[in-house]
């Protein structure tokens, strides 16, 4: 893609008849010049009558045009050589006036900077959630462009400092001005299902080494996401729902790693592995009091393991043995592996009445 100058863009109507229109002039110009070196004129007479037949300026012919031939050839350049000249200067006219609306409105420098970008970020929708990822990806410094059709929303993007590209995504020609053929990753987070699998089968059409993340909100959507070629599905109503349970589950977490860089560090360390680290209370009636680490862990069946037991009175056990056990208020440190809701919920159940010869106690 040639920088400002988009194959489908809003200068390839008007440069299209520019340059069709300067072929056509010039095979006129010759064809006409050819004509007068066969009726014996010198190349310089015919060369200069042309010009001034085709510009229709006006002065007098160099020589007598006193055949019928001469009339005739002279009357179709001026017919088809004004024509072609009245068509040029139209579409030069153009061209200069989309070049000054792109230089007034800032659409030349955006599509500048936006032509300098690689391995970058395309967001696709500035709505919720689009608003929260870039602001995300600007606090870590990646590059990324958001394509937004509405502009309200293409004013709100720049008032934050974002560069934005005036779009609709669903258009092959909208994601090639975004750069999509030097973008590493593409993010359709727009809230219509539908428009998100064109999106996604557009990108992967254009470029199938992208990665893919797309937003789905009906469960149904998932499987034609991936279909159309997305990478990653993102559900955000089954995140939410899933983000609060852990809340509920997990409610020790956010006072274990509290305001430390150093625990959002490992936390985020080991998210990339596919881990989670969680605290947990172990509460006075759960199932998990008076029971060995060793045996919690086989509860969870190897969803977790439990890395550091924090005791009521203030002490501290890492890596606790098989034979340590959980006492009422312990905070246990979990890194969980496998679902962390089920794994929450062996600590939140409570205890079963155990049997003492005839009673349950």
């Amino acid at each position: 893609m040639r920088a400002g100058l988009p194959e489908d863009g809003v200068l390839a109507s008007p440069v299209r008849i520019l340059a069709y229109t300067l072929i056509f002039v010039l095979a006129v110009s010759v064809g006409a010049v050819s004509g007068y070196l066969h009726a014996g004129w010198s190349l310089g007479d015919a060369a200069y009558m042309v010009t001034l037949t085709i510009f229709s300026v006006g002065f007098s012919e160099v020589r007598p045009i006193d055949t019928a031939y001469l009339r005739i050839l002279t009357t179709a350049t001026m017919v088809l050589g004004c024509t072609g000249m009245i068509v040029l200067t139209g579409a030069l006219v153009q061209i200069f006036t989309v070049f000054q609306l792109r230089r007034i409105l800032g659409v030349g420098r955006v599509q500048t900077q936006i032509d300098k970008l690689n391995d970058h970020v395309i967001i696709c929708g500035f709505g919720r959630i689009g608003v929260q990822l870039a602001k995300e990806l600007d606090s870590a410094g990646k590059g990324f462009v958001v394509l937004e059709r509405s502009a309200d929303k293409i004013a709100e993007a720049q008032s934050l400092g974002y560069l934005c590209l005036n779009g609709d995504a669903t258009e092959e020609s909208a994601l090639r001005a975004a750069g999509i053929g030097r973008a590493r990753v593409l993010a359709t987070v727009l809230p219509e299902d539908a428009v998100n699998v064109f999106i996604t089968l557009s990108a992967r059409n254009l470029n199938p080494k992208l990665e893919i993340i797309a937003r789905g909100e009906a469960p149904t959507t998932e499987r034609k996401l991936f279909h159309a070629g997305a990478d990653k599905v993102v559900l955000p109503t089954h995140i939410g729902a899933e983000r609060i349970a852990e809340m509920i589950l997990y409610p020790g977490t956010a006072r274990f790693v509290g305001e430390s860089q150093e625990m959002r560090d490992m936390k985020r360390g080991l998210h990339e592995f596919g881990l989670e680290l969680e605290a947990v209370t172990a509460m006075r009636d759960g199932a998990v009091v008076g029971e060995t680490v060793g045996d919690i862990e086989r509860m969870g069946q190897g969803s977790f393991f439990i890395v550091q037991i924090d005791r009521a009175e203030g002490q501290t056990i890492l890596h606790p043995g098989d034979d340590v056990r959980v006492e009422v208020d312990d905070l246990v440190i979990l890194v969980v592996r496998g679902s962390k809701v089920a794994a929450g919920a062996i600590f939140s159940t409570h205890a079963k009445p155990k049997r003492v010869g005839r009673m349950k106690v």
